[in-house]
C-alpha cells in the first residue's frame, strides 16, 4: 500500500482489528484514580480487584487484573493498573499515549457529564464545539495528569434548499 492510501474493508486481510477492545492506564494511586474515574464515567467498575492492590501477588496476576479495576464503556473497557511509582506523572510528549477520548451520545449528554464533574468537584474545561470536525469536547486531567476528552457528535446542519 502506498502512503496516503486507505485499506477498504474488502481489501483487509482476515483477522484485521475492527476496533479497540480495551485501554489500560497505569496509575500511581488506585483508590484515588478509581474515585476519579467513577465520577468521570458515572458508573462503578465492572471488574474490581483494587482492594487487593497492596498484595504483591495480585499486582503480578492478570486473573486479578493486576490489583486494578476495569470500567465497561459500551463494548469497550477502560482499565486502571496500579503499578506506577508514587510521584510519577504522565507526560504526553514522551513516546506512548497522548490522551484518551471517550464518546458520549449527544451534546446534551456532554453537558450533563460536565455538570456531573462540576458537582463532584472535578476541574474540567468548558464545552468546546469543533464544528469543522463535527464534535464538541470537554477536556479533563486525571489524578496522574493523563488528558481525557469526552466527545459528542454535533448535529449536522440541515439543508435548507429542500
Amino acid at each position: 500500500m502506498r502512503e496516503g492510501e486507505r485499506m477498504s474493508e474488502t481489501s483487509m486481510a482476515p483477522g484485521h482489528p475492527t476496533g479497540l477492545h480495551h485501554v489500560r492506564l497505569t496509575v500511581t494511586d488506585i483508590a484515588r484514580s478509581k474515585a476519579f474515574y467513577t465520577s468521570l464515567l458515572g458508573v462503578e467498575p465492572a471488574i474490581d480487584f483494587s482492594d487487593q492492590s497492596d498484595d504483591p501477588s495480585a499486582r503480578q496476576d492478570p486473573q486479578r487484573f493486576f490489583g486494578g479495576c476495569t470500567f465497561a464503556l459500551g463494548d469497550q473497557l477502560l482499565g486502571l493498573r496500579p503499578t506506577a511509582l508514587p510521584g510519577d506523572r504522565f507526560d504526553p510528549t514522551r513516546v506512548g499515549l497522548d490522551h484518551v477520548s471517550l464518546s458520549v451520545g449527544s451534546p446534551a449528554a456532554l453537558q450533563q457529564a460536565a455538570d456531573r464533574l462540576s458537582a463532584a468537584g472535578v476541574e474540567h474545561g468548558e464545552v468546546v464545539e469543533l464544528r469543522h470536525l463535527g464534535i464538541a469536547i470537554v477536556s479533563v486531567q486525571d489524578p496522574d495528569d493523563i488528558n481525557l476528552e469526552l466527545v459528542a457528535p454535533l448535529p449536522r446542519p440541515t439543508d435548507s434548499r429542500a
